[in-house]
């Protein structure tokens, strides 16, 4: 029996059993994919689809549909999430670390040489190629947020919803308001939104234990409550940057441009990295293929105070990343069962909603606060925004374009 996916007109036969791959088949497969995927979590889904389910036939396309759908209901990344599935489906747990890698590299070498690039030209502040990167970040994230809007917030419920959560945000502008505003986001959810559970019964392709569930997800938890207060006791800067990057992979729901927020209250306000610097490596981000969460390796290389470099970049990374590692294996024998669960589903509806309003408010500071000073910075952000939203341009070339209209405009 056929299946079709409805955005693909191919017709894809359900996946065979295959052998055990090796490690090095999956790097190299997710290092191809790492070097090419530009276009955000959504383009990436629909790459691994096209390598994995219709050429190479790893899994079925209702099996990478339940896979996709657990990464969803997760926090974190949900295309590098799915990328550690399926090495993990096809090499075990050395494949997950294999297509985890290929996948993240390149991306994250390019934004570390970027801050490098930053550093060593000294005082940028006022340059104007510079003011254009914070300028693009505008369009990019208004962009993120109109199409959150309309996938995650169709009713007035939900949307009122989003704006609470922004208020929320912007009042208590920590780590804490953020959380405060998910938390609040689930209650609602369940109290106010009814969710059908989803009717099909397609099964994962992966074979974890409960017993091995239990404890990734126990490692994520004590990781999660014990990195704070390990940061208490012993006040290193290593310890500190990994707490923080943690609890922000940790927190994101919705997809890589909400980790802008976490991550903007947990590295800006203490002085590791300047709020022009920040904004810079962001709109760089956009820029390179791979996941957006490589934006850590950048802050990590751009840190003040030590470890900075390669080292910092490194520690930001693996940290940013390892809640995925852990929710992912940790979820996966329980996920049959919750994810036919109508309060989970309304939970999850409610905390969906309530990120839209994290993303708003980081719309308005510090994108929008930053990067929009004068009417010309505004009509750079409208036509970034255009060439985005209706001309389909890819996001590097945007942000070549607006780096260059920014130094245009610093010239006139």
């Amino acid at each position: 029996m056929t299946e079709m996916n409805s955005g693909n007109d191919q017709i894809v036969e359900p996946a065979k059993p295959v052998p055990t791959g090796r490690w090095l088949e999956v790097f190299a497969v997710f290092l191809r994919l790492g070097l090419t995927s530009f276009g955000g979590p959504v383009a990436h889904l629909g790459y691994f689809r096209d390598e994995f389910v219709v050429r190479r036939r790893w899994l079925s396309d209702r099996a990478y549909a339940d896979l996709v759908a657990l990464c969803q209901f997760l926090p974190g990344p949900a295309s590098s999430q799915v990328g550690l599935a399926i090495g993990l489906s096809r090499a075990g747990y050395p494949g997950a670390l294999a297509a985890w890698t290929g996948f993240t590299l390149p991306s994250a070498i390019a934004l570390v040489l970027f801050a490098y690039g930053v550093s060593a030209l000294g005082d940028v502040s006022g340059a104007g190629w510079l003011h254009g990167l914070k300028v693009v970040a505008v369009a990019v994230v208004a962009q993120a947020v109109l199409g959150m809007m309309r996938s995650l917030t169709p009713d007035r419920e939900r949307a009122t919803m989003a704006v609470i959560a922004a208020a929320i945000v912007l009042a208590v502008p920590s780590a804490w308001g953020q959380i405060g505003a998910i938390i609040l986001g689930a209650l609602a959810g369940i109290t106010l939104l009814r969710a059908e559970a989803p009717s099909d019964q397609a099964s994962l392709p992966l074979s974890v234990s409960q017993r091995t569930g239990f404890i990734m997800l126990g490692v994520f938890f004590v990781l999660l409550i014990g990195l704070p207060l390990l940061a208490s006791v012993v006040p290193t800067q290593s310890v500190k940057l990994f707490d923080s990057f943690y609890r922000a992979g940790s927190l994101v729901f919705g997809g890589g441009h909400v980790v802008l927020p976490l991550l903007q209250a947990s590295v800006v306000p203490p002085g590791w990295v300047t709020n022009d610097a920040f904004l810079a490596g962001y709109g760089a981000a956009q820029a390179v293929p791979g996941p957006l969460f490589t934006f850590a390796a950048f802050l990590g290389a751009s840190m003040g105070p030590e470890p900075n470099g390669w080292m910092g970049a490194a520690i930001c990374l693996v940290a940013v990343f390892l809640p995925s590692f852990l929710l992912v294996v940790g979820a996966l024998p329980f996920w049959e069962g919750l994810r036919h669960r109508p309060t989970a589903q309304a939970a999850l509806r409610g905390v969906n909603a309530a990120v839209v309003g994290l993303l708003l408010a980081a719309l308005y500071n510090p994108v929008w606060t930053a990067g929009i000073l004068n009417t010309g910075d505004f009509a750079l952000a409208a036509a970034a925004f255009l060439l985005l939203v209706m001309w389909q341009v890819p996001p590097w070339l945007v942000v070549v374009l607006s780096a260059a209209g920014g130094a245009a405009l610093a010239m006139v």
